[in-house]
């Protein structure tokens, strides 16, 4: 199967960035983009020109649009769990899956969504904390050990017992 075979079917091939923008403004204001993607160019001093720059610069952004108009705007099935990771251009769709007619949008779908993600990004970050904690000893509860430590600071090596064949055993003379 060669390249352009694959991406056939999705629908952003061939589709520019300002197309989509065009599109997905045509059909839904600034202020429900804002509420779904959650992109600052969307909702400080909204407009085409200013989205498109921001857009193309960042990349993060223009794949978050992009997905939004697979999903919602062509309303594709949700892409699987292991396409994630896939930018939206790339993604392979099933020649059986067909765009259909854009959703229709509203605020308090996009809170739910948001309440939503809040949620599982707590338990994901809850989890994580968890499985970060290191092992914790109770150091109070264990017996003292038999053996003190010594002191080798304060231990005074005289010069006639030190075997000057040892470096080893002269390297604590020279330091005091």
């Amino acid at each position: 199967m060669n390249e352009e075979n694959e991406f056939a079917n999705n629908p952003l091939n061939g589709v520019g960035l300002k197309q989509i923008l065009q599109e997905i403004i045509a059909k839904y204001d600034f202020a429900i983009l804002y509420a779904y993607l959650g992109i600052n160019c969307f909702k400080t001093n909204p407009s085409y020109e200013s989205s498109f720059k921001f857009l193309k610069k960042t990349t993060w952004a223009r794949e978050k649009v992009e997905a939004f108009y697979l999903y919602e705007f062509k309303n594709l099935p949700e892409a699987l769990f292991s396409d994630l990771s896939t930018p939206p251009r790339e993604r392979i769709i099933s020649l059986d899956q067909k765009s259909g007619d854009p959703r229709i949008l509203s605020f308090k779908d996009a809170e739910l969504r948001r309440q939503d993600k809040e949620e599982k990004s707590a338990k994901y970050l809850e989890q994580k904390a968890v499985q970060k904690q290191p092992y914790k000893k109770d150091y109070k509860s264990q017996e003292k050990s038999k053996y003190p430590k010594q002191d080798f600071k304060s231990t005074n090596i005289s010069d006639s017992k030190i075997d000057k064949s040892d470096p080893w055993a002269t390297w604590k003379g020279k330091r005091d």
